[in-house]
């Protein structure tokens, strides 16, 4: 089954789920903000996806420009990305989906469609 990492309150997250709904996929939501993903799962997310550690941050959120993550980021070590990741769900791109083989970072709906609903 999709583990779907997501914020009820966000636009994005909403559409995503609207789409798998719509499409007879089933998963299991999990508030991103009170249970972030580990450290663990967020690199196996972005291997899955084929996304870079960097890209995982959700760079319009407000937690990201107060932590001044965008200047801190080329020094950091992949375990601090990790930590920084895993420690505040808030810090994530969302939504982060994943059936553990495949995964999907955000809305690319594109991507999403031909990942989890073909």
């Amino acid at each position: 089954m999709l583990k779907f990492y997501g914020y009820k309150k966000c636009g994005t997250c909403r559409k995503a789920e609207k789409c798998l709904q719509q499409a007879g996929i089933a998963f299991e939501f999990v508030d991103i903000t009170e249970n972030p993903p580990t450290a663990q799962e967020i690199e196996a997310i972005a291997e899955q996806a084929q996304v870079p550690l960097n890209k995982l941050f959700n760079t319009s959120g407000v937690l990201y420009r107060e932590l001044k993550i965008k200047e801190r980021l080329p020094a950091l070590s992949k375990r601090e990305i990790l930590a920084l990741l895993a420690g505040n769900g808030r810090l994530i791109k969302r939504p982060l989906i994943s059936d553990g083989r495949h995964a999907t970072v955000g809305l690319n709906e594109e991507r999403l469609r031909k990942i989890w609903c073909e």
